[in-house]
């Protein structure tokens, strides 16, 4: 019962009223929420649960020491996750890592089965990196193609920016040739989601504040990452008893849009060449249940010639990635990961689409554990794919 989302707000209100403390056993229960948001859109009474979760976490993170080896393995991750400067350093390991031939050594030999298991998590997760991923860059402007139908800037993210860049490329791509042009403002960070999903409160209004200094002047903040777009949008709660940035950070949240939000309602400009390939959509539940975006991806794929979309099997449920769920909780992650790639495989689809990269992640990294590939693309790097009549 402690597990469910009707225990654990009983858990918040003991805690409120002085009745419980932050126990192993009480952080423990907390920690085990993926912060999945389905049961907000299941709540018949609108219990903002999004809130309460991030709000107990933050206090948490204050009030419970955390044991020495949790404490150094969380530190370590948001010492990198954060900064695309870090990850950037990291993803030219991890290309080095897989070129040199290493990491075939460290299979074979077996020594992974020695490291615990966030460990063996981490590495299971790491994708396959390209030297054009390690070295790639964003230009700072798009001109739109045609008369400009409106200007935007580019959350060009953490994790998508370095492990998934075609995703950034493709979204500049598609908005420039629907008339829009789009600006990406140099040396701008992270926005925030990871740290404030984990109960880093401090850290994320920080990197939040930094990133609000970059592109609050830009007419619309389009961001192609669920996880991102939900946190952006609720910057107006987070900086409500900011008086420096109260004002501004609503003014913000206002102007953000997903891509798929942004481009579905309007009439397409560029022509959508064909593309004959049976499609499964995934819905990023920071997509469907935070943000309530579901028909929109699902209008721009099937407004493409050739693509037979194929429904997932209790589509809206986790996949397991929750932000950093999947390296500190693996065997949990695992368990809800398996069931999702299980009702994958059973869609018949020859590719997945998935708007949020943590999804992508850990999808493909359960189906090499199987042995099993199946190509994965952002939506937008599928449309962009139509418009240039290329191979997605």
């Amino acid at each position: 019962e402690m597990d469910s989302p009707r225990g654990r707000i009983d858990l918040m209100r003991g805690l409120k009223e002085g009745k419980v403390e932050f126990t192993p056993i009480v952080a423990g229960h907390f920690d085990k929420c993926l912060g999945c948001m389905a049961c907000v859109t299941a709540c018949p009474s609108g219990v903002k649960y999004d809130v309460l979760i991030e709000e107990t976490r933050a206090e948490l993170e204050r009030k419970y020491p955390r044991p020495e080896g949790d404490a150094l393995f969380r530190n370590a991750l948001f010492s990198l996750l954060p900064y695309p400067n870090r990850l950037r350093v990291m993803a030219f390991f991890l290309w080095l890592y897989a070129a040199s031939g290493l990491q075939w050594l460290v299979h074979a030999s077996g020594i992974l089965k020695l490291l615990p298991a966030r460990m063996r998590a981490m590495e299971a997760n790491a994708p396959p990196m390209t030297w054009k991923q390690v070295t790639s860059t964003l230009p700072e402007k798009v001109a739109a193609q045609g008369e400009e139908r409106g200007r935007a800037g580019l959350v060009a993210g953490c994790v998508q920016r370095v492990f998934f860049p075609g995703v950034n490329e493709a979204t500049l791509r598609v908005l420039s040739a629907e008339g829009f042009t789009v600006d990406v403002p140099k040396d701008q960070g992270c926005c925030g989601a990871l740290s404030m999903h984990a109960g880093r409160e401090d850290e994320s209004l920080k990197l939040a504040r930094a990133l609000i200094e970059k592109l609050e002047g830009c007419e619309t903040i389009v961001v192609n990452a669920a996880g991102c777009g939900s946190h952006l949008k609720d910057y107006g709660r987070l900086f409500a008893h900011d008086p420096e940035y109260a004002e501004r950070a609503k003014a913000f949240a206002k102007k953000v849009r997903d891509v798929h939000e942004l481009l579905a309602p309007l009439e397409p400009r560029a022509k959508r060449h064909p593309i004959e390939m049976k499609i499964a959509y995934h819905d990023a539940c920071h997509l469907a249940h935070a943000q309530r975006i579901r028909s929109q991806p699902r209008k721009l794929l099937s407004g493409i010639p050739g693509v037979q979309l194929c429904e997932i099997a209790d589509g809206e449920q986790c996949c397991g990635s929750a932000g950093i769920y999947n390296l500190v909780q693996p065997e949990s992650a695992q368990q809800v990961g398996a069931r999702k790639v299980d009702n994958v495989l059973n869609a018949g689809a020859q590719l997945i689409a998935s708007g949020n990269p943590g999804c992508t992640l850990q999808i493909e990294q359960i189906l090499r554990s199987r042995g099993k590939t199946m190509p994965s693309a952002h939506p937008i790097e599928i449309l962009d794919a139509s418009i240039r009549n290329a191979k997605p």
